[in-house]
């Protein structure tokens, strides 16, 4: 199971990677890999402000629909548009072209409070136990 250590992690099994104050979000390979093959993602419109870890929007795979939460606070700049047709792309590439959205970030330092890829690791491990 891929875990780039370049990135922050929720307990809910989202990330984040944050470039030049913006920070792009997306669901783990562990959250796609559970959640099966995806067939629809709801995501906000770009304006919509974010609080840290509130519902951003929904995932629904052909075993369940999740919600999904904001890693981080701000504001939704971008939503992935190709997710429309081909909400796959999220079981294909869930750290590339499978990201669900951009954000323009309120307070930088949110980001200590997120799981390092190690702690995000040993976090599924116990998980899976």
């Amino acid at each position: 199971m891929v875990i780039p250590p370049d990135l922050r992690y929720t307990n809910e099994h989202e990330w984040v990677r944050v470039d030049d104050g913006i920070g792009t979000v997306g669901i783990t390979d562990y959250a796609q890999d559970q959640l099966g093959d995806v067939v629809y993602v709801d995501l906000p419109s770009p304006g919509k402000q974010l609080s840290q870890l509130a519902v951003f929007g929904e995932i629904e795979s052909v075993k369940a629909v999740s919600e999904l939460y904001a890693p981080v606070s701000g504001e939704v700049v971008e939503s992935n548009g190709a997710l429309a047709d081909k909400p796959e792309l999220i079981n294909d590439s869930p750290y590339g072209e499978g990201w669900l959205m951009k954000l323009r970030l309120a307070d930088e330092g949110e980001i200590e409070k997120l799981l390092t890829a190690e702690q995000y690791s040993d976090f599924i491990e116990r998980e899976a136990e």
